[in-house]
């Protein structure tokens, strides 16, 4: 059967009744659009973001970038808006329910806890034995992240288990599906990816196999001078003139820091693998994610100067910086003569709440566990509190004290969702042992946290899930999109832009998540 490719109903329709197993990744009914696919990921930036900058700077490579390029004005995130659902969204297609990614670090009522008590107090336990643990997926899992390179990857100690086999469940092991890195190998292209921890090894899909290359420089190492990087040997002084414990403590060093991501990504276009070690072909499909911005919103003295978005002098630094970047990257497509065939994917995992900074009310990160009490599991709370519980039978009885005044304003609570509601809003977590039993959205400005930052994420508050979608090739007409999409369907559009089949991803299937309008 021959189908018009624009028309994603008829792949469904035609692939209703096979089975997941029997899914080619690809379709020779389908002509690719694109040899390539660089997939952009600037953590916390908004649609709002995006437009600001293009009215502002109008010679920059984002302006240029739009005009050949369609923007989708009305884009949000996956909910909840952390790293981990963020990026599963793009990659995947599917929300946390079939991801099965909640947080970065999360709890699981079913798996064992590590071997070993991790560097930040996960518990050891053990193995068989009493199953329920906190899910570490973060820098806690590397061998030493104090070091740039996590010591030297994962420490498969520090890993929940499996409670039968009492085998260490790596970040792969822990996602349920695929992901486009997966199609796009198995149908014989050439993958890459660069993120922020070693644990975003997961890119590779729950196979664990669909990266070709994949370089993950720890973010929350200690930071160190940076001979390779232009201006980052020594590392400039953070604007306190104090000792930087972490590239994230300062407007300068974290651009040091995603350098070295960027570089990785020149080196793959021009023909290397992420070292520039070796060589490789340019990869059919790659990316990375920037961090700059995202810190730039959160650093106190920082962020945003009014309540529509006008950056300040720090995040606009940082802003600049990704624009930068952007431009080395089509640069080099140019000279690699790739840029013609290539299209440039812009997005964010997440956005950042809140940006009126006048907003803010910072509520210490341990309230919730002592307002939930006995019932109390583990929680993560950045601008929004997912609670886990260890007694599900308990739900109710938390939900009504939550629901007191006191509470409710302890704790800047705007919306519960628990039992029906937290089924009909994420996922059942009385059949997902992934899924937190209870979601509280707060109010914007509530902040978890002791310290002076001044934004956060991992709520679902319009600043949070309302992010920037960009994409552009030379022979795209410049278009604005106010139709409201989703970062999942991303993840299939990228599939069609190579010629690939969408319904390849089991997220897909299991969502129906349809590709971008214009596609």
């Amino acid at each position: 059967m021959r189908c018009n490719k624009l028309l994603f109903s008829c792949v469904l329709a035609v692939a209703i009744t096979a089975p997941t197993a029997v899914i080619e990744a690809q379709n020779s009914d389908r002509d690719a659009l694109a040899k390539h696919v660089l997939l952009i990921s600037v953590d916390g930036m908004h649609a709002l973001d995006l437009n600001n900058y293009i009215a502002s700077h109008p010679g920059s490579t984002l302006a240029a970038l739009a005009k050949h390029g369609i923007k989708y004005d009305n884009a949000s995130t996956a909910l909840p808006s952390d790293s981990f659902p963020g990026l599963a969204a793009l990659i995947t297609g599917g929300t946390p329910a079939a991801a099965g990614l909640w947080y970065d670090v999360s709890y699981n009522r079913t798996l064992a806890p590590p071997n070993v008590t991790t560097p930040y107090g996960v518990a050891s336990g053990p193995c068989p034995g009493p199953v329920g643990t906190i899910t570490e997926f973060d820098e806690s899992i590397d061998i030493d992240y104090t070091k740039l390179d996590g010591g030297g990857g994962i420490n498969p100690d520090y890993l929940p288990r499996d409670p039968v086999t009492c085998k260490p469940i790596y970040p792969h092991d822990y996602l349920r599906v695929n992901t486009i890195f997966n199609v796009a190998k198995r149908a014989g292209l050439y993958t890459a990816w660069s993120d922020k921890h070693p644990a975003y090894e997961w890119a590779g899909g729950h196979s664990g196999d669909g990266l070709n290359d994949f370089y993950g420089p720890e973010i929350n190492s200690v930071p160190v001078n940076l001979p390779s990087v232009a201006g980052c040997n020594p590392l400039p002084d953070p604007a306190n003139a104090t000792p930087s414990n972490a590239w994230t403590d300062s407007i300068q060093n974290i651009m040091c820091y995603d350098t070295l991501k960027v570089q990785a990504v020149i080196n793959w276009i021009d023909g290397k693998t992420h070292d520039g070690s070796g060589t490789a072909p340019i990869p059919n499909l790659f990316g990375m994610n920037f961090q700059a911005v995202s810190v730039g919103q959160k650093l106190n003295n920082n962020g945003y100067t009014d309540a529509v978005g006008t950056p300040s002098a720090g995040l606009l630094s940082e802003l600049d910086f990704v624009d930068q970047a952007l431009g080395q990257f089509v640069a080099h497509l140019k000279a690699a003569h790739v840029y013609d065939k290539t299209v440039i994917i812009v997005g964010a995992k997440h956005g950042q709440s809140p940006m009126d900074v006048s907003k803010r009310q910072a509520i210490p990160g341990s309230t919730p566990q002592t307002i939930v009490g006995s019932a109390y599991a583990f929680d993560i709370s950045d601008d929004a509190s997912l609670i886990w519980l260890n007694d599900q039978s308990m739900t109710q009885s938390v939900v009504d004290t939550l629901s007191t005044p006191a509470s409710q304003a302890a704790l800047g609570i705007q919306e519960i969702f628990a039992l029906n509601a937290m089924k009909t809003k994420f996922a059942d977590p009385t059949v997902d042992s992934h899924a937190p039993d209870i979601y509280l959205k707060t109010n914007t400005g509530v902040i978890f946290t002791g310290g002076s930052k001044i934004a956060e994420h991992g709520g679902i508050n319009e600043d949070d899930v309302h992010v920037a979608l960009l994409v552009s090739n030379p022979h795209f007409a410049s278009q604005s999109v106010k139709t409201a999409v989703s970062n999942q369907q991303v993840a299939p559009t990228i599939l069609e832009i190579l010629g690939l089949n969408p319904l390849a991803l089991q997220a897909v299937q299991k969502e129906g998540t349809p590709v971008l309008p214009k596609f």
